[in-house]
């Protein structure tokens, strides 16, 4: 008997231990044409627990489960594996996806299920706009935070603009977003462009704008809002807009697209990260630590995975664990944490993070086979008005 009831105590120590731990799950696009984006966000993330937790991968005593799912970048995909997550897998928290069109799919799951869903790094403002609800929390930039940073970067009075984006949330939230930025600078939009995500021919697209745009006086650009593969603005780079006095002007990306930026120093606009932008002692851990096992920097998007594996773990302290999803919302709802680009801040309005923005001019410098983004300014999170789009 006394054998028996050490036996059960120990099952019930046991079954105790097993219960002890905060399972993550990231859902994000691991195959599929943002596979490189998907990557550096899944090492972000991992190198954002490890940071936040010095290495123990434990909170509070709780070991942290990091499970992957893969969304294929396709929506009813990433809703299968958000609901598999949350309920088979019984994860306090997902993190994900990389396509905006998989996100406002994944969205309503979150409610349904009533779990914390971080979105990183899909852009579209709807996402933390009209198709928002209160268990959705954004690390990553919106399409406002980009197309304010690029007006502030591009804009002016006497500038005429054309744009040229993909045509599905992520490039017409974000065109939608900067013409409205850009009316504040005193610039204008001339014409406006969207093409399929598969595009690889834009002559077509390139000769409306030069049609549009030819007898414009005064500055003008090309303003382009592009994700994955393609490379319009080489493309049409090589179509010399210059004849028509068209300047090609971009937001940030990954270091893979900025060999496409090599062509063009000088030109401007403003990113989300750049590894040598930052100054601050998170960002000098990320890049070294980076080098170290990766013998390359961190990208555009590991410093965003990081910042959300950053605020998984501030919130989760915040909140005292992870088992009250409404004790997390509301420790996240205003949490003010570090990351990478320094200080983030979860606005309670929409839960979308608030951050700075980096205006850049590319240059050209030794031992890199890209265009380098260097530092014009900081455009601090108070500098941006965000527009509060889900009231």
């Amino acid at each position: 008997m006394v054998r028996f009831a050490a036996l059960t105590a120990v099952g019930a120590l046991m079954a105790s231990a097993a219960v002890a731990e905060i399972r993550i799950a990231h859902v994000y696009g691991k195959t599929g044409p943002f596979e490189a984006y998907a990557a550096q966000s899944h090492n972000g993330l991992k190198l954002g627990l490890e940071y936040a937790t010095g290495g123990t991968m434990e909170i509070n005593g709780e070991k942290i489960v990091l499970i992957e799912k893969d969304t294929q970048l396709k929506p009813d995909i990433g809703r299968a594996q958000l609901e598999e997550a949350y309920g088979d897998d019984d994860v306090h928290i997902a993190v994900g996806p990389v396509s905006s069109g998989v996100a406002l799919a994944m969205l309503p799951v979150a409610e349904e299920y009533e779990r914390v869903l971080i979105v990183e790094p899909a852009v579209a403002d709807s996402i933390t706009g009209e198709n928002w609800n209160p268990y959705i929390f954004r690390t990553g930039r919106n399409s406002s935070q980009d197309a304010i940073a690029n007006a502030v970067a591009l804009g002016g009075e006497g500038v005429t603009v054309a744009t040229l984006a993909q045509d599905y949330a992520f490039g017409r939230d974000g065109v939608a977003a900067f013409k409205e930025a850009l009316e504040a600078t005193g610039a204008t939009i001339a014409h406006e462009e969207y093409v399929p995500t598969d595009t690889t021919d834009f002559t077509a697209a390139a000769e409306r704008i030069f049609t549009k745009m030819g007898d414009v006086e005064g500055e003008k650009k090309l303003f382009i809002i592009w994700a994955g593969g393609g490379n319009p603005m080489s493309k049409i780079n090589a179509m010399e807009p210059e004849r028509f006095g068209i300047e090609i002007a971009t937001g940030g990306n990954i270091l893979a697209a900025l060999k496409a930026y090599k062509e063009l120093p000088g030109m401007e606009g403003a990113t989300y990260y750049y590894y040598e932008i930052p100054q601050n002692p998170v960002n000098d851990w990320l890049v070294k630590t980076h080098f170290e096992r990766f013998d390359s920097p961190p990208d555009f998007f590991t410093a965003g995975g990081m910042s959300s594996g950053l605020a998984i773990v501030e919130a989760i302290k915040k909140a005292g664990g992870a088992d009250d999803t409404e004790a997390l919302v509301a420790a996240m709802e205003g949490m003010t944490w570090e990351t990478p680009k320094g200080p983030m801040q979860f606005r309670a309005d929409d839960h979308q993070a608030m951050q700075s923005m980096y205006h850049f001019r590319t240059e050209i410098q030794d031992g890199k086979d890209y265009g380098v983004p260097v530092l014009v300014r900081e455009i601090t999170m108070d500098e941006m008005n965000i527009p509060v789009r889900n009231k």
